[in-house]
């Protein structure tokens, strides 16, 4: 055990490293309170308060009257450069990807929108609001706004699909770069019901500007992640540095 940590936090990270190496298998029942607390020779209070904190950050789920099991693998997703469609990266954890349409309206530019996405006053927008998520499950919600004069007329199969995709083969917008930020947030009631889950949870909360090859903005998009179902993958390339 390390220095100043906690004799909780010790057991935590110890099932946690038997999970992700396998020990336990997704969808697996999880040893009682009685054998962890024979395992590791501590409390059932230090067990309670291990297992908690790994329900609460995905690597665990609770069956009332039925037990603790293994959760399913989070979905990963990348944020290096990258080619690949949502649907591909989740297709290759072996994953079915769904998207649901919410809704689609035309707004006016607010000055807000107006800044971000450099248009002018009150110019129409079309907001896209849209979850996405892996075996029937939402991991993801997300708000896009488009410029009409980017594309006029984005339809309900354009959203349903990838959007990038769908700018390129339908409207000959290609998107060269995009500019994300990452920030860590709550599921407030909004957020909560179309995630299906518990207000407060922990959410990574991701806004980014989309450009596309001539350096005009075509994209300003909002996205909630389940913080207990998603991980994201961060490559850096350090070849020719000294």
């Amino acid at each position: 055990m390390e220095k100043n940590q906690s004799l909780h936090a010790f057991v935590k990270e110890e099932l946690m490293n038997q999970i992700k190496s396998n020990k336990y298998k997704h969808g697996e029942q999880f040893p009682t309170e009685y054998k962890l607390c024979k395992e590791f020779d501590v409390s059932r209070t230090t067990i309670r308060a291990a297992l908690q904190q790994l329900t609460q950050e995905g690597y665990l789920v609770r069956h009332q009257g039925k037990g603790t099991f293994v959760a399913d693998p989070k979905v990963s997703q990348s944020l290096t450069q990258t080619v690949k469609k949502y649907s591909d990266q989740v297709a290759m954890q072996g994953k079915q990807a769904t998207t649901h349409l919410i809704s689609i309206q035309v707004i006016p530019a607010n000055e807000f929108l107006q800044n971000v996405l450099k248009v002018g006053a009150n110019a129409p927008v079309q907001r896209i609001e849209r979850t996405r998520g892996a075996n029937g499950e939402p991991t993801q919600y997300q708000i896009s706004y488009i410029p009409w004069e980017v594309a006029p007329g984005i339809t309900k199969e354009h959203a349903e699909s990838s959007l990038y995709t769908s700018l390129k083969q339908k409207f000959s917008v290609h998107i060269a770069n995009t500019t994300e930020n990452v920030e860590i947030t709550l599921a407030d009631e909004r957020t909560s019901n179309y995630l299906k889950c518990k207000r407060d949870l922990p959410c990574f909360y991701l806004e980014t500007i989309a450009l596309d090859t001539s350096g005009r903005r075509v994209e300003f998009s909002r996205s909630y992640f389940r913080g207990d179902k998603t991980n994201f993958i961060i490559e850096r390339n350090y070849t020719g540095e000294q």
